[in-house]
């Protein structure tokens, strides 16, 4: 018997979904691209849904699907599970593209008798940067969409493809651009923190990554990463596939998918005990990536409690950027590197943590007494930050005006300098 569905679901604990194929046949999920929708895996469905009842699902605010946005690929992950959960579905296997992939493997890492076979499409451990996809969400953010939906066709695409297939350009165009913003941006947040490098050895289940050879986002470079690290793995590299591969050479990943899940499929759960503490994804900057001056593992600060140095890296590397940080932390040596110490100990792991304001309202202090203070070089890397932390544009000229009142108009004006300068460079859609 055969059944076709779509379900929109209006909870922020499930995902908009549809299922094709037989009722009585093992279970195949697939999961899409940052952007795109179920349909990117259209040309997969008509071969894929003869021997396998697949399941496709759209992220938060993508392709109708409500618009609950999602903290990190874990959250991803679990909304998932809960959506197969209420569709009876215990085992199945998976493959997906990019964030999809990531999704993958979060599930592969968390719920390893869940999963019975994986597959990796243009997925990567860590996807670019964090201070890429931040920088994402800045121009989302104040632009809108419409430079993102503009530039995707050439992250997705090679160029022969997109100029042999305009209809195809236009709906990737549409498709990101019907998009709901605040769920892309959380979306990026979610890749900015993904990094799964250190746990790829855990991964029990056997593993197909599929890479595009023309792949400029994450391409066989990732790609090897991923096989090198997950000990059942082996590589297929697509000839004439940018990103988003099963689109562009439908058939060749198509033929890869069907071999890979009728072959792989594991029958039995006995290779697959379920972890003690589920695995999540580490911080996005690992001590080991810390410069020199800052290696060092500081000491307790006083019995019974938890040095907050660990903790205000990460929150200074969120909010200022990796690069920013990097820098600085190059430059350190013996002289300033106390120092730096205390900065990360006492401002980012004391101050910048506690729950009574948000990092919108610590960037507006911020900005503020910076303002009051002229201190404008930090006020250049706090405008940065307050951009990240989701201030708008409008709403930093705001506080700039308001500062003209209570520190005067010199500097204010010279406050506006900086911004101004600061905000065209951020909100400016990067090639």
């Amino acid at each position: 018997m055969w059944e076709r569905e779509r379900v929109s679901t209006t909870t922020t604990h499930t995902l908009q979904y549809r299922v094709d194929g037989p009722e009585d046949a093992p279970i195949l999920v697939l999961g899409p691209s940052l952007g795109t929708t179920w349909h990117m895996w259209d040309r997969q469905i008509a071969e894929l849904s003869e021997r396998w009842r697949v399941i496709r699902y759209d992220l938060p605010g993508h392709g109708g699907a409500p618009a609950h946005p999602a903290a990190s690929v874990g959250d991803l992950a679990e909304r998932l599970l809960a959506t197969l959960d209420q569709l009876g579905v215990q085992r199945f296997g998976y493959a997906g593209c990019s964030v999809g992939g990531a999704v993958g493997i979060e599930l592969a890492l968390r719920h390893p008798q869940r999963v019975a076979t994986l597959a990796l499409v243009a997925a990567s451990p860590r996807f670019g940067t964090a201070d890429e996809f931040r920088q994402r969400g800045v121009v989302v953010r104040t632009n809108g969409l419409d430079p993102i939906a503009r530039s995707a066709p050439e992250r997705w695409f090679t160029p022969a493809f997109a100029a042999a297939q305009p209809a195809i350009v236009e709906w990737a165009v549409q498709m990101v651009r019907t998009t709901d913003p605040g769920c892309y941006i959380a979306a990026c947040e979610a890749l900015a923190a993904f990094d799964v490098r250190a746990g790829l050895g855990r991964i029990q289940v056997p593993t197909l990554v599929v890479v595009g050879s023309e792949d400029q986002v994450t391409g066989p470079a990732e790609a090897r990463t991923l096989v090198a690290g997950i000990p059942d793995a082996r590589l297929a590299l697509v000839p004439g596939a940018s990103h988003l591969a099963p689109v562009e050479q439908p058939a060749a990943v198509t033929d890869l998918l069907a071999h890979h899940f009728a072959t792989a499929w594991h029958d039995t759960l006995a290779a697959f005990p379920a972890p003690s503490a589920p695995v999540t994804s580490p911080p996005v900057a690992p001590v080991a990536e810390i410069a020199p001056a800052a290696t060092e593992q500081p000491q307790a600060t006083g019995p019974g409690r938890a040095d907050p140095y660990q903790a205000g890296m990460k929150v200074r590397r969120e909010v200022l950027g990796d690069a920013h940080v990097d820098d600085v932390l190059a430059d350190g040596d013996d002289f300033t590197g106390d120092f730096q110490e205390l900065i990360t100990r006492f401002a980012w792991g004391e101050v910048w943590t506690r729950e009574g304001l948000d990092r919108r309202m610590r960037s507006c202090v911020t900005l503020t007494a910076l303002v009051a203070g002229g201190h404008l070089e930090e006020l250049a890397s706090h405008t940065r930050a307050a951009l990240r932390n989701g201030l708008t544009p409008s709403e930093i000229r705001e506080i700039l005006i308001h500062t003209a009142v209570y520190c005067g108009v010199p500097a204010a004006n010279s406050a506006f300098r900086v911004a101004q300068a600061v905000i065209q460079e951020e909100t400016t859609p990067r090639a």
